[in-house]
């Protein structure tokens, strides 16, 4: 069998499942999720190596219309990982239905020359009739067949891995096999750890939050120091994310420190620092330094 690989772009409006479909194909966490839509900001590469080939998945930013100038980031970040690949996942909510953010990344779609696979996500949200119904709608606006599938349920995620890897090229394998993401250690702790403020704070705190990891050490006794600051857009939100007593950093940090002890196989010492930084979302000079230019 000639092995195949190629780059496999995810796209879709915000909270429609990318990340989660990344994280149950490749088989580990590699991007963060939430409840809260936007939560991806950067364009995130997740390797999947099997003896068939290698599947290099580009998840990205929910587009949706810009804001801010993070916002316009983050959409760019979207449409730029479309140069160059080799498919285009577009992943639609079966559980809702065509909105304004999919008619403008179809429109933006139509006149691309990639390969797209259309995808529905959510349906173990759906009865079968209803499931039935939305899956003929979205083919027939697409033009092509649906996928349906439940990325949280890993439910015919075979399906479109079979997709894939029909339509892929021959090619060579970019990444070792026990490789699954191309991101820094320093970028993996710090979206763990917003992805706990996300959970913790939930509608209480905006999107204004971004960490930086300072430092990272390894120590004598072969564990982890990690140094990262929170960084807010107001002096309230600060007290939010610390809480009475300091005990919602706690948590916070309790949280991220499993996940990140899990992931380095050792134990970890978190140091998280909250701090104040208006407006940084409007800012270049500042979305260049939260590593968002």
């Amino acid at each position: 069998m000639n092995y195949k690989s190629g780059f496999v772009t995810v796209i879709g409006r915000p909270n429609v499942g990318k990340s989660t479909l990344v994280n149950t194909l490749i088989g580990e966490k590699i991007n963060i999720i939430s409840p809260r839509p936007q939560t991806t900001r950067n364009s995130i590469k997740a390797i999947y190596t099997e003896a068939e080939g290698q599947i290099i998945f580009i998840d990205t930013p929910g587009i949706h219309e810009a804001r801010n100038e993070l916002d316009k980031y983050m959409q760019g970040e979207a449409y730029n990982s479309l140069d160059g690949i080799d498919i285009i996942i577009f992943i639609l909510d079966g559980s809702t239905y065509w909105g304004k953010n999919d008619e403008m990344i179809y429109k933006q779609l139509k006149s691309s020359k990639q390969d797209i696979i259309y995808v529905m996500n959510k349906i173990d949200k759906m009865s079968n009739k209803d499931l039935i119904k939305r899956q003929k709608e979205y083919s027939q606006k697409v033009g092509q067949e649906v996928i349906p599938i439940s990325a949280l349920n890993n439910k015919n995620t075979d399906t479109l891995l079979t997709e894939i890897f029909n339509r892929l090229p021959e090619g060579p394998q970019y990444y070792p096999d026990d490789m699954i993401t191309d991101q820094i250690e320093r970028f993996v702790f710090a979206e763990m750890i917003r992805e706990k403020i996300f959970y913790l704070t939930r509608e209480e705190v905006p999107y204004g939050v971004a960490v930086l990891v300072e430092e990272v050490k390894e120590r004598d006794n072969d564990d982890y120091y990690i140094r990262a600051n929170i960084y807010v857009e107001k002096k309230s939100h600060k007290g939010i994310i610390i809480g009475k007593n300091g005990r919602m950093l706690k948590k916070i940090g309790s949280q991220a420190r499993k996940e990140i002890e899990g992931l380095m196989q050792t134990k970890v010492y978190l140091d998280l620092w909250v701090k104040v930084l208006k407006d940084w979302r409007e800012k270049d000079n500042l979305l260049k330094r939260m590593g968002y230019k």
